[in-house]
C-alpha cells in the first residue's frame, strides 16, 4: 500500500458497508489491498490475486467483484460491501452468517467471506434459488476444507431463514 503521501495518490472516495470512507491509494493500488490497507477491514481475503479462487469476492453496486481484479479507482463513488457488513449494527450475525454456523460450512475460513458475498450477492437478486443455482453461482469459489454440500445446505437454510420459510418448494 502507498501512504498518502506518495506522489501519485488519490484520495478515493465511496461508501463502505453503509457508511462514507476516503482514503489516499495509488492508482495501481487493487481494491482488496485497499480494503484490508486503507479501510482496516481485514474479513476481504487475497487468495490467488488472479480473480480464480473467489476469497476475495465482494459486492460492489450489488454484484459480486473480485477485489484483486478491480482496482480501488475504479470503485470511486461506489457502494462497495465486505464481509464486515453483513452482520447486524449489534454484531448479530445475518442470516447467511448464521446458516453457515448451524451447518458447518465453514473449517479454515480462508474462502468464507468469499463464499458469503458471492452468496449474498445471490439471494439478494434470487431469494428462494435452488441447489443448482447455488451450486452455480460459488463454482468460481474455491474451498479446499469442506466440500461444497454444507456450503450449498446453509445457502439453502439461510433462503429459508430470509423468507421465513415462505416461497417455492423444494
Amino acid at each position: 500500500m502507498t501512504p498518502a503521501g506518495t506522489r501519485d495518490a488519490r484520495v478515493i472516495a465511496l461508501t463502505l458497508n453503509g457508511r462514507p470512507v476516503a482514503h489516499a491509494a495509488e492508482p495501481r493500488l487493487h481494491l482488496g489491498d485497499f480494503l484490508r490497507h486503507a479501510a482496516g477491514l481485514t474479513g476481504t481475503h487475497i487468495g490467488c490475486e488472479h480473480g480464480v479462487c473467489g476469497s476475495c469476492t465482494v459486492i460492489v453496486d450489488g454484484r459480486p467483484v473480485r477485489s484483486c481484479l478491480m482496482l480501488a479507482v475504479q470503485a470511486e463513488g461506489c457502494v462497495v460491501e465486505t464481509v464486515e457488513g453483513l452482520a447486524g449494527a449489534d454484531g448479530a450475525l445475518s442470516p447467511l452468517q448464521r446458516a453457515f454456523s448451524d451447518h458447518h460450512a465453514l473449517q479454515c475460513g480462508f474462502c468464507t467471506p468469499g463464499m458469503l458475498m458471492t452468496l449474498e450477492a445471490l439471494l439478494r437478486e434470487t431469494p428462494r434459488p435452488t441447489e443448482e443455482e447455488i451450486r452455480i453461482a460459488i463454482s468460481g469459489n474455491i474451498c479446499r476444507c469442506t466440500g461444497y454440500q454444507g456450503i450449498v445446505d446453509a445457502a439453502l437454510a439461510a433462503a429459508d431463514a430470509r423468507t421465513d420459510g415462505k416461497g417455492a418448494g423444494r
